[in-house]
């Protein structure tokens, strides 16, 4: 979360509490509690001096970033359990939350940092937990917001298609119906997928996509984890990245992101149908229009011959993606035994460099 506006609350945040003291969307906060139930814990990201907290229901996580709100929420609801922690570094176990909720708290995260604070929040939630987000709408990002009131915030606003987008990324499926618009604000309402959640951000030298996860990926929350799969074995071999089987040490260490072209977890690629592989495709395409890493590696033939070229051979492609070069692999799951870890890690390699990689 941006630290100057951590301050910033720490030192004047209770006045305007003060005067935002009633909770507006009170009866979203109610059917947040209803949609987690009375036995799950559900977790308030940014509770503030606790607007919202008394109607989120119980058990509930209160977690903000400034001591001083904590303090005051508390002195409302004491009930609650409290955890001074950043939302882009949640200190929490895998699983361990049954839902939740962040009311205009995840705007001041940069936009090109919110697809990992949502990562984090994906490894922390349940499979089938309730997600409710609200941020500000709109193209502004930085720290001289017209209509802030406390002066010195940063906030990152969001048009609401890419938001679903980066929600969509981040392993959630985004509810029918459920993303408005009004005036200064765009929420949504989600649920936490059996997925895996893209690893991207900025300067991405390149980004891996996959066609999509295995259920044992999903499951561990780490792509290629399965122990057959020959994709971390060849990118250590190839010196793309330096740690078996870590996908935040890979994009922070070495610029090296993860997506998927399909989300839905299978046992093997050949469930995943054609229209599902054109739509991930549309996905990844705005996100690397996005991001801009220096390439895009396609890890298995399947999805690219079904969603752009049926006669494409693994390498370096004629067509372009978000206008960024293109590269296909081979598939490195085990059931390609025929391609050895080596020819993947020279197709790594070969990736690598065509993305400015050293």
């Amino acid at each position: 979360m941006h630290r100057a506006t951590v301050d910033i609350y720490d030192d004047r945040g209770l006045r305007w509490a003060a005067r935002h003291a009633n909770a507006g969307r009170r009866h979203e906060a109610e059917r947040f509690a209803d949609r987690v139930g009375p036995e799950g814990l559900r977790i308030d990201l940014g509770c503030g001096a606790g607007r919202y907290l008394p109607y989120l229901g119980f058990p509930t996580v209160a977690l903000d970033a400034s001591g001083v709100m904590l303090k005051a929420c508390r002195e409302v609801v004491p009930e609650a359990l409290y955890v001074q922690g950043d939302v882009e570094h949640l200190p929490l176990a895998r699983g361990s939350i049954g839902g939740g909720w962040s009311w205009m708290t995840h705007l001041h995260v940069p936009r090109v940092r919110l697809p990992m604070a949502l990562w984090d929040l994906h490894r922390v939630l349940a499979v089938g937990a309730p997600f409710e987000l609200q941020v500000l709408a709109g193209d502004y990002e930085g720290e001289d917001e017209p209509g802030d009131e406390v002066g010195g915030r940063f906030f990152a606003g969001w048009q609401a298609d890419p938001l679903v987008d980066v929600v969509t990324g981040a392993g959630f499926a985004v509810q029918d119906g459920s993303v408005t618009v009004s005036g200064d604000e765009v929420r949504l309402r989600s649920v936490r997928l059996r997925t895996l959640a893209d690893t991207v951000g900025e300067g991405m030298r390149l980004l891996v996509c996959g066609v999509n996860p295995s259920i044992y990926s999903a499951d561990a929350g780490i792509g290629y984890a399965r122990p057959g799969n020959r994709f971390w074995t060849a990118a250590l071999e190839a010196g793309i990245v330096s740690h078996d089987r870590d996908p935040v040490r890979a994009l922070m260490g070495h610029g090296v992101g993860m997506t998927d072209f399909v989300k839905r977890p299978t046992r093997t690629a050949a469930e995943v149908t054609p229209g599902e592989y054109r739509a991930g495709l549309a996905r990844v395409e705005r996100l690397v229009e996005w991001l801009q890493p220096g390439a895009v590696c396609f890890t298995g033939l399947s999805g690219w011959r079904t969603a752009v070229n049926p006669r494409a051979v693994a390498g370096l492609q004629p067509e372009l993606i978000g206008g960024r070069p293109a590269y296909v692999m081979p598939s490195t799951s085990g059931l390609n035994a025929r391609t050895p870890v080596g020819e993947l890690a020279d197709h790594l390699s070969a990736a690598w460099a065509i993305g400015g990689g050293a």
